[in-house]
């Protein structure tokens, strides 16, 4: 997915709180039909887009001289592939390449494809005294008295011929690794565990966590030394599991209150209409939407609630509350109340209310009426695996609802990313 809208573009956006257009009814509505709705991105932010391990699809999770395992990701621009596996002859080296990982996109923006194994490299953990490296090494072996830095390590045959890495571009910001063991007979033959892998965040240009899995000149942390000793995963894919998930900021948010039906920012099954949505579902901008419905008939109040600071609401960052807006609204009972605001890690996803709204009359915690959809005018693609590459490709669909999971990964439920109010 190519991120259309990266969380350091979205304060670029030119978005003005609108007016709201109102009927000579509703400027004679009483204080009591008066209401705040307040919007908050409540999304825990992240620092890895995606992580998930591999190894040998034989009956060993070995990979063996001669064997090779694969895994697909996804990555936009400036977004890297790390990776780790034990160096099974050993007490506790293991391969990886250099952090922030193997870069996915030339400076043209093309995708990296072909042999990129130069840039595997061989790492001691620092936590074993390392014996000679061959079958005969007695598992776990000695530990340091005081553990060690992790640091790069070179044997007599190069990392990069022992482990050969190829990346193929599958479309989009789609890829696969293929590393295969090639360490069969050189000096330093070995068998090479199953492994774990990650891709971080990026905003703008600057990738969240640059070192996902280690961190050269630093003791072995997060479940590493499990990895590097034994070949086992179980420990840093817990980790790994606690810091990846959603980082996505919301554009400034489309509230509107109108009668009858039909919800006059979008319908699913219908196409876009033209009207402003696919501008908001894809840039984040919901003026020309705004514009449009403050000519329609039975719409009221029309309103772009944006962050003061930032324009956009952010996510929960270090522990910090997200992004939150508030708008006094006019809306009585029969009158209907509606919103959309853009999923910023995403090609043309927007949350909105479900069906018709909700009843102006309404009060409390409606999060539970939000729903995530796609509009259906850009291909969709892993959301956070899209920023900064190249343009999605246009279609013409019908808006829908996503469902969760998706096609791409499992978010959070509405209520966890987005929290919505009306007092």
């Amino acid at each position: 997915m190519k991120f259309k809208l990266p969380l350091g573009l979205f304060s670029a956006i030119s978005i003005l709180v609108v007016s709201s257009c109102s009927s000579a009814d509703d400027t004679e509505m009483a204080v009591s039909d008066s209401a705040v709705i307040t919007v908050e991105n409540v999304i825990e932010s992240k620092a890895l887009a995606q992580f998930g391990t591999f190894q040998n699809g034989g009956s060993s999770p070995l990979i063996n001289p001669g064997e090779s395992a694969s895994f697909t990701f996804y990555a936009g621009k400036g977004q890297a592939i790390s990776f780790a596996a034990m160096y099974g002859n050993s007490n506790d080296l293991f391969f990886a390449p250099s952090n922030p990982g193997i870069k996915l996109y030339q400076t043209n923006g093309d995708p990296v494809t072909g042999d990129v194994s130069s840039q595997i490299k061989l790492w001691d953990n620092g936590t074993r005294i390392n014996q000679p490296t061959g079958p005969a090494v007695t598992h776990p072996g000695d530990a340091e008295v005081t553990p060690l830095n992790v640091a790069e390590i070179a044997l007599t045959v190069p990392a990069s011929q022992l482990l050969k890495a190829e990346i193929t571009h599958d479309g989009g910001t789609k890829f696969t690794l293929k590393l295969t063991n090639t360490s069969g007979g050189t000096v330093n033959e070995t068998p090479i565990s199953a492994g774990v892998w990650a891709v971080s965040h990026i905003s703008g240009t600057t990738l969240l966590k640059e070192d996902p899995i280690f961190s050269p000149g630093k003791l072995s942390a997060n479940g590493l030394t499990e990895l590097a000793e034994t070949g086992k995963t179980t420990a840093l894919s817990q980790y790994l599991t606690g810091i990846t998930g959603p980082n996505s900021a919301f554009s400034p948010v489309l509230v509107v209150v109108y009668s009858g039906n039909d919800n006059p920012i979008f319908k699913t099954g219908e196409n876009d209409r033209g009207q402003g949505l696919k501008e908001l579902s894809q840039q984040g901008n919901a003026d020309v939407l705004a514009a449009f419905l403050k000519t329609k008939s039975g719409v009221k109040e029309v309103y772009v609630l944006k962050d003061h600071a930032t324009n956009i609401l952010l996510p929960r960052i270090n522990g910090n509350n997200g992004g939150k807006v508030s708008q006094t609204i006019s809306a009585r009972k029969g009158d209907r109340i509606a919103l959309a605001t853009m999923y910023g890690q995403s090609n043309d996803w927007f949350i909105a209310a479900v069906n018709n709204g909700v009843d102006g009359s309404t009060r409390g915690d409606i999060s539970s009426i939000i729903g995530l959809f796609d509009s259906g005018t850009l291909e969709s693609s892993f959301p956070g695996a899209h920023i900064g590459s190249q343009p999605a490709q246009t279609e013409n669909q019908p808006v829908k609802q996503l469902a969760n999971p998706n096609q791409f990964n499992t978010l959070p439920s509405l209520p966890q990313m987005i929290k919505v109010t009306l007092q």
